[in-house]
Order: structure tokens, then sequence, then C-alpha cells
């Protein structure tokens, strides 16, 4: 394109500018625009390519070089790198007082931390005791045994009726009886006279209640135990392993027993059984068989008849009631053909200890099993299992008609242990039978429970039968009593932990031996009338004192610790200090022996009720104990919360001041072994106890003279070096309540100024205005104590005090 044709395209853009009016109009000239164009190359070529791009770059961005350009060129580096001024010397003074200020106050920090670490922790104790003794109700609640179906009974509970009706015994006329003799017996232990036996006392008493079957119950218990005295140094249950006489006793038992009622039905028959003779066991079986069995009901039977009386039914009967002579006779009056049993039964009533011999045992059990098993005769089968201890399986359903003949017959077929034939029946052997494959579903024992009782306790399993007997209300009490006389004789085999449940079976023992914890049942008996009648409660946790608990303590003085806090009649229990310093008896002084007394329980209840927060309480507790560091300690504790408080009727400050009043009456002439600092601190808070109330009866002046005596409050600058020393060897306690004090003072420093104020008469009294300033002095010696006294005050404490002061100005 040549110029001539852009001339023409730039007049023709100007003509067209000049009709537009939304462009401004450019007055310049094609030479200016030349010109102007000719001095931007010039200045591009002179500042070469990357300061062109510089400005683009920047000017895109809405920067302005040039000017940033001069700015940079106006600044002056000259003074950059001069030296700095020196540093000032350290503050060494400033620098202590903060460290000193920062160690107080971490101090203080570290003191509010570890004390609400402290409660928290206390509280949590706390909690947790509280859900212990929740748990210990619940398992006393669940009272099944640990091993089968559980029965939880509602426990009695206590109600508002106890409290208002305090002296109403909770025992009935059964409990009430039972625990007579148990206050007899322990009377008897007590003195050191010879121990009666318990199972005949408390048999005896059962008789006046009228009841078969609780009769039947202690007869059974009579029976088995009578035996020889066992080790008292070894474990009952293995005693009780060892011993054979429980075997001939139940069978003992369960002969007599039947004998009873062989004579019950021959009595009922006199004219049709026609027993005649000299009375006898024999004559006695021979009418009875006689009574029982005729032409019509032989069928079956074997052999020879004695008398017209068969064989073998004879031979039965005078084994089931225990007379092997009679059976003998019977025998040899069968005729021939049993040498061999007649041998046996000579031997057994010849050598009664030593067993039978093995080889006539031996072709007894060989002529049953080859002609005797399948034989008609279901009394011959029988009295051949007897005797020679064989087929333990035979049930003799037709001979065996009731629980005891059953039982009778089992018993009879135990064979001493052995673990070389599974043939012989051993007394273990039959007690798993009784407990776990039969147990208590098999004997119907919810509708016959003394039937099921029977059953295991002549089966030696004491520990089973007086837990199934105890978790009815109808028989708990009884089973409380048989627990404590098995318990006394030795009997009674305990758990390794009081805390185990109420039958709890140990790895150690054999099976299936069961362990019973009589503290936990004796706790469980106790528990809904220890309030009402506290005297029968410590009865029976008397049973208790040769047990320990986990921390290992006698488990009668917890008991007794218990009972006290939860009856609160310390004085009932433990008796009540006398103001000559003696102690009137109380229900635990029958107690006293070398193991503990009445200091002893008292003092386990005082710590226990101050790990409560119980501090008034164990006061009492911890005076009857002889501690009275402890009492004088935890009654300073306690004053020093309420001293300054104005006394109300019946209020904790009022009994406080009472008890202290006691306290410092009995120390008065008397020595007491105490710590200095503890009498030092109670004496100061009896003074502290007038001083306020004077200063809330508004004797001011009094008030004042007992400040005076104690020498905590400077009254005058003099005293203010005085006063300082003296708060420095103070408790905690005082310094606790010393802000109230220095305020208590300064209140009645005011209302003096304010009295002596108000006598202004306008005429000059140079006295009144003496007074005036002497008042003055007090309250600046005060406020000087308060800002000097090494404690931190109560945030509004030294303002209160230095209000008052600008006052009396």
């Amino acid at each position: 394109m040549d110029f001539n044709s852009l001339l023409q395209q730039a007049q023709r853009l100007t003509n067209e500018t000049q009709n537009s009016e939304e462009l401004p109009r450019v007055e310049r000239t094609i030479s200016q625009v030349l010109q102007a164009t000719q001095e931007l190359h010039s200045r591009v070529t002179q500042t070469g390519a990357q300061d062109i791009q510089a400005h683009i770059l920047l000017g895109s961005k809405g920067i302005d070089l040039p000017k940033i350009s001069q700015k940079l060129e106006a600044l002056n580096a000259r003074k950059t790198f001069e030296p700095l001024d020196p540093i000032a010397d350290t503050d060494v003074r400033s620098f202590l007082k903060n460290e000193k200020e920062n160690a107080i106050l971490s101090m203080i920090e570290e003191v509010n931390r570890s004390t609400f670490e402290a409660a928290e922790k206390r509280r949590w104790e706390c909690v947790r005791n509280e859900w212990q003794q929740e748990k210990v109700k619940l398992l006393n609640s669940l009272i099944g045994p640990s091993q089968n179906w559980i029965d939880i009974q509602k426990l009695p509970e206590q109600t508002v009726l106890n409290e208002t009706f305090g002296s109403r015994s909770c025992l009935n006329r059964i409990e009430m009886a039972y625990a007579r003799e148990v206050y007899e017996y322990n009377t008897a232990i007590i003195k050191g006279a010879f121990r009666p036996n318990l199972i005949q006392k408390f048999a005896k008493v059962a008789e006046s209640f009228e009841d078969q079957k609780v009769t039947e119950i202690w007869e059974i218990m009579k029976y088995m135990v009578n035996i020889a005295p066992v080790s008292r140094n070894r474990d009952p249950i293995q005693n009780r392993t060892q011993i054979t006489q429980f075997i001939d006793q139940a069978k003992k038992y369960l002969e007599n027993r039947y004998k009873l009622y062989m004579s019950t039905i021959i009595s009922s028959n006199l004219r049709e059984a026609q027993r005649g003779g000299v009375p006898s066991t024999f004559n006695l079986v021979s009418s009875f068989v006689g009574l029982t069995f005729n032409q019509s009901n032989c069928f079956g039977l074997q052999d020879a008849s004695i008398d017209n009386k068969p064989l073998w039914p004879m031979v039965y009967y005078c084994l089931r009631c225990g007379d092997v002579q009679s059976a003998l006779r019977c025998m040899q009056m069968g005729g021939a053909g049993h040498e061999d049993f007649i041998q046996v039964l000579e031997d057994k009533i010849n050598k009664p200890e030593q067993k039978i011999n093995s080889k006539l045992e031996g072709q007894l059990k060989l002529h049953y099993c080859n002609k005797i098993k399948n034989s008609t005769d279901p009394y011959k089968k029988a009295v051949y299992c007897i005797i020679a201890g064989c087929d333990i399986n035979e049930q003799h359903l037709e001979v065996a008609k009731t629980t005891d003949d059953f039982l009778w017959i089992q018993l009879s077929l135990l064979r001493p242990e052995s673990h070389d034939n599974a043939e012989v029946l051993t007394y273990s052997g039959l007690q798993t039978m009784i407990l776990e494959k039969y147990g208590e579903k098999h004997f119907n024992a919810s509708e016959q429970r003394h039937l099921y009782f029977q059953v295991l306790a002549l089966t030696g399993q004491f520990e089973a039968a007086i837990e199934f007997l105890a978790r009815t209300e109808q028989y708990r009490t009884h089973a409380v009593h048989i627990a404590l006389a098995l318990n006394e004789m030795f009997l009674i085999g305990g758990p390794r932990n009081v805390q185990e449940p109420l039958l709890s079976v140990d790895i150690e023992d054999p099976m299936p031996m069961r362990r019973l914890n009589i503290a936990r049942l004796v706790m469980l008996y106790v528990k809904k009338f220890e309030v009402t009648d506290p005297a029968e409660a410590l009865q029976y946790y008397f049973f208790l004192r040769n047990l320990k608990d986990p921390e290992g303590r006698n488990l009668f003085l917890v008991c007794v610790s218990d009972l006290a806090i939860e009856c609160r009649n310390y004085d009932l229990i433990f008796g009540k200090m006398q103001p000559n310093g003696i102690m009137s008896g109380g229900l635990f002084e029958q107690f006293d022996c070398v193991e503990f007394d009445t200091r002893t329980a008292a003092g386990m209840a005082a710590e226990e009720l101050v790990n409560k927060g119980m501090f008034e309480d164990a006061i009492k507790l911890f005076d009857i104990a002889s501690m009275q560091n402890q009492s004088l300690r935890y009654l300073a504790i306690l004053l020093s919360q309420v001293v300054h408080q104005s006394s109300k009727k019946d209020s904790l400050r009022e009994r406080l001041t009472i008890m202290a009043a006691d306290f410092r009456e009995r120390m008065r002439g008397n020595r007491i072994e105490c710590d200095p600092q503890v009498i030092s601190t109670f004496n100061l808070l009896c003074e502290l106890v007038s001083f306020f109330d004077y200063y809330h009866e508004q004797k001011y002046q009094l008030a004042l003279e007992v400040l005076a005596n104690t020498k905590l409050v400077p009254l005058s600058m003099s005293e203010l070096e005085e006063c300082i020393n003296n708060f420095k060897r103070l408790g905690g306690e005082i310094c606790k309540v010393y802000p109230d004090i220095l305020l208590a003072a300064m209140d009645i420093l005011y209302a003096q100024y304010k009295s002596v104020k108000g006598r202004d008469t306008g005429i000059v009294d140079t006295g009144r205005d003496r007074q005036l300033q002497h008042l003055r002095e007090k309250a600046k010696a005060i406020t000087n104590m308060a800002a000097t006294v090494p404690y931190r005050m109560p945030g509004d404490t030294n303002k209160r005090l230095v209000q008052t002061e600008i006052l009396m100005h």
C-alpha cells in the first residue's frame, strides 16, 4: 500500500469521526502522530526488549513502573546497617518478683488441682462403696445355687414404719425362740464354759413349733452329727470325705424310721397281725410280713418259708430295720443251700469294722449273675445286691416303694472308693447321682422341699441342703440355724473369700462337693431385723468372729461397724462416754475379749465413718475408742467450717459447740495423749467460738477482749509483728477462718467508731478525738495485717477491709 492510499483512508476516517459522537475527538495531525511514533521508537530501541516486556506485564496489572523506579531511587539505605542501640541491663528485682509470683501461682494451681483430684477420687470411692453395697444386696437377693436355677427373693426393705416404731421387733415367734438359744450359747462361749451341742438345743426348740416336717429335719441332723469330734486344724470338706460314720448314721436314721413305720402299721391292724412274744426286731418283722403277704400276693417268691412267711422278704425287712442278727436267724431257719450267704452275715456281725471277705463276696456276685439276676423274687435280688454290692444300676422298684427305701438301698450298696472297679458304687458317686444326675426335678423339690433336703443331708451334702432350704421364707430360719450349728462343729465347708456366692464350687474339692458362704447366709438373715433388734443381730454376727474380709479385717467387727453406721445408735452399741471419762456399758461390751474389745470396734466404725464423710459421728466413736487425737482433729475440721456463723438451735454449730465444751471439761486436769498442734488448734477454735458468739450478740467489747487473748489479730501497730509470727504457726483450720476473723474485728471497730462519732456535740472534745484516732490505728493495724499475712485471702476481703477503714476517716 502506498502513502497516497494511506492518506486517503486517514482523511476518510477523520470525516467519519467528525460525524460520530461516541468517540472523543483527537486534536493531533498526521505529522504529530509521526513525530510521536518516532519518539516512541527511539525510546524502545534504547531501553531494550526486556524492559518493554516488563512494562507490558506490570502495566497489564495496573502498576506504573516509572513511578516505582522513582520511589526506589528516593530510598536511603545509609541507615540500614548502622549499629543498634545498646540493650539495657536485666531488671533482677523485677525478674525475681515475677518468678516468685509465678511460683506462688503455680503452687496455688497445683494445690487446687490436687484438691480437685482428691475430692474427685473421694467422690468416686463413695460411689464405688455405694455400688458395692448395692451389689452385695443384689447378690444376697440371688439366693439360688450358683450352678443351678436362680430363685430371686425380695428382701425386706426399711420403711418409714421402721423409723417410727423402732421399738417393735421384726422377729417372729420362731425366730425369737432360736435367738434366745443363740444368746445362751454365746454367753457360755464367752464365759469359757462347756460348749453345749447346738443341734440338740435347736432341735428341742423346734419341737415347740408343732411342725412335723421341721421336727423331722432336726431329727435328721441329730443323727448325722452324732459322730466323733472332727479335727479343727483341717478343712471340713477334707475331714468329711474321710469319715464313714455319716453313712452309718444315715442308714441308722432310715432304719429306725422304718421300724417306727412298721410298728404304726401293726398297731393299726393289731388283730390281723397277731403279734406276740418278746418284743424284738424279728417278731416285728414277722408280724409285718405276715400282715403284708398272703397267698394272693406271694407269686414269684422263691425258696422256703419261715412260719408260713416267705424267706426273702423276712431277710430283707430284717436288714431294712438294721438288724443283721435277725437276718442271719432267718437264713439259718431257711434251710441248706445258703452257706456262703450265712458266712457273709456272720462276718458282718463278728467283724463289723472289716471288709467282707473278697472271695465270699465274689462267689455271691457270681451266683447272682448266674441265677439270681433273672429271678422272679424281687426281695431275693435286693438282698443279694445289698450284701454283695452288685448290680448298682438295678432300681429294685418292686421293693423300694418310697424315697427312704431307695436311699437306704443305695447307702447299703456303697463300697470304699475304688478306681479299678467301675461296678462299685462309691460315696461320691452316690452324692453325684442325687445332686446332679437326678436333681431337684426328679424329687419334685419345689413341692416337697423337706424331702429333697432329707436326701441331700443323709448323703452328707450339708452345704447344698442348707442352701436349698434357705431359698424359701418358710424354711430359711431353720436353714440358717442348721448352718450355724454345723459351723460350730466344724462340719461346714466355707469359701476362700467371703464375697463368694451363697453356694460355690472349689476346684480342689472332690466332686460334687459344694461350699456354703456362711457369712453371706447370716448377713442375709440378720439384715431384716438388725435395725430393730440390734442386740440379737450382734449375737448372730458373733458367729463370724473367726472369718476375715478381703482386707484381712475381722468379719465380726466389720459387721458391727456396718450395723452401728446403719442404725446410728452408737450409745446403745458401744456405750456413752461419761463426763468423768468413764465409759458406760453398751451391747458390745459383753463380747470384749483378747482379740477385740469395744475400743477396737468403735475405732473401726469411726474410720469407716470418716471414709463416708460423716465426721460428726466419727468424733464420738473416736472418743469411745480412746483416740482423742483423731476426735479433736475432726472436731477442729468441722468447727472451722461453722465457727463464724451465728448459733441457731439444733444447728451443726450448736452441736459442735456442746461437744467441744464437753471435751474441754474432760481435758481440764487430765493428761491426754494428743498432738500439741491439734490441742492448740482446738483451744483456739474454742476461743473463737466465744469471740463470734459475742460478735453476733453485739457484745463488742467482750469480743475484742477474747480476740486480744488469742494474739491472732493486732489491735495496734506494735502488735503487728507478733501476730504475723503467730499466724505462721497456725494450722490450716485457723487459717481457713482467718478472713472472717479480720472482717468481724473490723466491723466491731467500725461499729465503735460510729458510736463514738455519734456523740458529736459541736464542742471540741479531746477525749473523743483520741478515741477515734485510737480506733483508726486499730483499723490500720488490721488492714496491714491482711496485706502482710502470708495467706491468700478471698478476693473481696482486702477490699472490704480497706473500704471500712476509709469510712473511719
